[in-house]
């Protein structure tokens, strides 16, 4: 009969994470974030015990997934304290990113799901889709090798007024907008970032450029770069006040800003060189302060002449320089890069749970595997983590490592280390033919 003892984990970053839960499911925990890393084909959460070697703990794996969905904060802070602030050492300012991405359930019973919007239809794909709606927080930071590299921390479930009444009372959250999530998440962040002594920026989707996120924002000190409405009410900016005037300073100007007219008049358009995804583009682009009741006060505005026409981009800090929005804008893409990958690669949406817990704690889970597998990769060599591209000759070899290759890469690692373990000093014919039947069963 198989044992139920919970075998020790292989990465100190496992059991890092896996404190912030009870001794006993944080054990647990640890030696699922292995399985997580090797699991092949769909990635579900039977997928992660058998892979993990937890088979005989089968109903605790489950109830360790719920309890992650009930601690995310405390395991996110530790990821974010004691893992990731490293990576951030030298840099001016923290950098923040926000945006929502839906991963696609199936079947009646799965809580939390209803019908969203679909961001990425396709040629084919509907307008909707059915499943989940993540608000993700991520960290950007700048890979030497791969540019902007951006590290999911935490998320927060979507759950729509009219789905919530299909949960039961006990394990129905409270309802709220994506925008309130938002505040939370950056709240939450900057909570643990504002004693690292750095400034904090948030690059968001348009969407967010809302008043109660940009307000609360400014509450906290944090400046916020996106997108701007073609149609948004701008004012000039006031002029000098008066010394001896009385009363309070005048916020906004007297005059009415359309963008419209300015990015229709011919002059006031200057170009220059900036340093987009990577490479150098010249940009067509104008430049003013004006003055936003949603932000409270004066932001910086960014016109830019694109070929399908022209775009505005607005920063909260009136200071800002063009190539510091453009770039934050530009860099805001990687987010997206990693919804992909998530979805793909870390299999976030296929763990076949219905629980509202039990989802929320296996979208963190995989959202964390990237990271770690990120980090994990960080300061190696590339051709150490594209190694396998031998049997592909159709590939370029000179194509950067994708999260796939660092992925394999840390499989192929955590599985040396396991077959070390076993026939490195002792000569066991059973051990070796367990690890033998193992590694038979991750490959099939």
């Amino acid at each position: 009969m198989p044992s139920s003892h919970t075998p020790a984990p292989r990465c100190h970053w496992f059991s890092t994470l896996a404190k912030a839960l009870d001794p006993r499911s944080g054990r647990r925990l640890a030696v699922l974030f292995l399985g997580i890393i090797l699991t092949r084909g769909r990635r579900t959460l039977a997928g992660w015990i058998r892979a993990a070697g937890l088979s005989p703990q089968y109903r605790r794996c489950y109830a360790t997934a719920a309890a992650v969905g009930r601690r995310t904060e405390r395991i996110a802070m530790r990821l974010l304290v004691e893992v990731l602030k490293p990576m951030v050492a030298g840099a001016p300012r923290v950098v923040l990113a926000l945006d929502d991405t839906p991963t696609e359930r199936y079947g009646p019973k799965v809580r939390g799901a209803g019908a969203h919007h679909n961001p990425t239809p396709g040629p084919a794909g509907g307008p909707f889709v059915y499943g989940h709606v993540w608000v993700v927080l991520g960290l950007l930071v700048g890979h030497p090798l791969g540019g902007i590299v951006a590290l999911p921390l935490l998320a927060r479930l979507y759950i729509r007024r009219k789905d919530l009444g299909a949960i039961p009372g006990p394990d129905r959250p409270e309802f709220a907008t994506k925008l309130v999530m938002a505040v939370d998440l950056v709240r939450w962040a900057h909570g643990w970032l504002k004693t690292w002594g750095r400034a904090v920026w948030v690059v968001a989707d348009g969407a967010y450029a809302k008043a109660p996120v940009l307000k609360a924002l400014l509450a906290l000190r944090v400046t916020m770069v996106s997108r701007l409405r073609k149609d948004a009410a701008l004012w000039t900016v006031p002029p000098a006040r008066d010394p001896s005037a009385r009363g309070r300073p005048r916020v906004y100007g007297e005059q009415r800003v359309s963008l419209a007219k300015r990015a229709g008049h011919k002059g006031g358009w200057t170009t220059g060189t900036f340093t987009l995804y990577g490479k150098p583009v010249e940009k067509r682009y104008k430049t003013f302060e004006a003055t936003w009741r949603p932000a409270g006060g004066t932001i910086r505005v960014v016109l830019v002449d694109e070929p399908k026409g022209w775009v505005a981009f607005f920063c909260t800090d009136p200071t800002a320089s063009v190539a510091d929005i453009l770039g934050l804008i530009a860099d805001r893409f990687s987010l997206e890069t990693c919804f992909r990958d998530l979805k793909q690669v870390a299999g976030a949406g296929h763990q076949q749970v219905r629980g509202v817990a039990s989802n929320v704690g296996c979208f963190h889970l995989c959202a964390w595997s990237l990271t770690l597998t990120e980090v994990w990769a960080w300061n190696q060599k590339a051709d150490e983590l594209v190694a396998h591209r031998a049997a592909s000759p159709w590939d370029d070899p000179n194509r950067r490592p994708s999260h796939a290759d660092k992925r394999r890469a840390w499989q192929r690692e955590l599985l040396a280390e396991e077959i070390q373990a076993v026939v490195g000093e002792h000569h066991d014919p059973a051990r070796i033919r367990a690890l033998a039947h193992r590694c038979l069963d991750l490959a099939a």
